[in-house]
Protein backbone atom coordinates (compact mmCIF):
# COMPACT_ATOMS: atom_id res chain seq x y z
CA UNK A 1 0.00 0.00 0.00
CA UNK A 2 1.49 3.14 -0.98
CA UNK A 3 2.06 5.84 1.90
CA UNK A 4 -0.57 8.68 1.97
CA UNK A 5 0.76 11.92 1.00
CA UNK A 6 0.08 15.07 2.69
CA UNK A 7 -0.45 18.69 1.42
CA UNK A 8 1.82 21.59 2.53
CA UNK A 9 0.39 24.30 4.32
CA UNK A 10 2.78 26.43 4.45
CA UNK A 11 6.39 26.91 2.99
CA UNK A 12 9.54 25.14 4.16
CA UNK A 13 13.01 26.39 3.82
CA UNK A 14 16.52 24.48 4.41
CA UNK A 15 19.01 25.06 7.08
CA UNK A 16 21.81 22.93 7.62
CA UNK A 17 20.26 20.29 5.72
CA UNK A 18 17.00 19.93 7.64
CA UNK A 19 13.18 21.65 6.24
CA UNK A 20 11.58 23.96 8.47
CA UNK A 21 8.26 25.95 8.58
CA UNK A 22 8.67 29.41 7.75
CA UNK A 23 7.05 32.48 6.79
CA UNK A 24 5.83 32.92 2.89
CA UNK A 25 7.74 36.68 3.38
CA UNK A 26 11.01 34.77 4.77
CA UNK A 27 10.36 31.65 1.86
CA UNK A 28 10.06 34.51 -0.90
CA UNK A 29 12.72 36.08 0.66
CA UNK A 30 14.86 33.30 -0.10
CA UNK A 31 13.79 32.17 -3.31
CA UNK A 32 15.05 36.48 -4.68
CA UNK A 33 18.32 35.98 -3.05
CA UNK A 34 19.14 32.52 -4.84
CA UNK A 35 18.02 34.24 -8.51
CA UNK A 36 20.05 37.55 -7.23
CA UNK A 37 22.71 34.96 -6.23
CA UNK A 38 22.72 33.09 -9.71
CA UNK A 39 22.39 36.72 -11.55
CA UNK A 40 25.62 37.91 -9.72
CA UNK A 41 27.61 34.82 -10.53
CA UNK A 42 26.75 35.25 -14.21
CA UNK A 43 24.99 31.97 -14.01
CA UNK A 44 23.00 30.66 -17.52
CA UNK A 45 19.05 31.09 -16.16
CA UNK A 46 16.42 30.44 -18.48
CA UNK A 47 12.45 29.82 -18.57
CA UNK A 48 10.28 27.40 -20.23
CA UNK A 49 7.02 27.96 -21.24
CA UNK A 50 4.11 25.60 -21.97
CA UNK A 51 2.99 25.24 -25.26
CA UNK A 52 -0.48 25.07 -23.69
CA UNK A 53 -0.67 28.45 -22.54
CA UNK A 54 -1.67 31.41 -24.19
CA UNK A 55 0.57 33.80 -26.34
CA UNK A 56 0.27 36.50 -23.86
CA UNK A 57 1.55 34.50 -21.21
CA UNK A 58 4.75 33.06 -23.32
CA UNK A 59 5.24 36.87 -24.03
CA UNK A 60 5.15 37.86 -20.74
CA UNK A 61 7.60 34.94 -20.15
CA UNK A 62 10.08 35.71 -22.63
CA UNK A 63 9.89 39.81 -21.21
CA UNK A 64 10.89 38.90 -17.96
CA UNK A 65 13.61 36.60 -18.67
CA UNK A 66 15.22 39.07 -20.62
CA UNK A 67 14.45 42.06 -18.63
CA UNK A 68 14.47 40.48 -15.06
CA UNK A 69 17.11 37.87 -15.46
CA UNK A 70 19.21 39.41 -18.45
CA UNK A 71 18.42 36.17 -20.44
CA UNK A 72 17.64 34.92 -23.97
CA UNK A 73 17.31 31.86 -22.77
CA UNK A 74 13.53 30.92 -22.91
CA UNK A 75 11.79 28.04 -24.84
CA UNK A 76 8.67 26.26 -25.48
CA UNK A 77 7.33 22.57 -26.57
CA UNK A 78 5.32 24.55 -29.29
CA UNK A 79 6.96 22.53 -31.83
CA UNK A 80 5.80 19.39 -30.83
Amino acid sequence: MAPRLTRLTQPLVRDQGELRAASWEEALDRAAAGFRKALDEGSMTGLFSCSKTTNELNFATQKFSRVALHSNNVDSCNRT
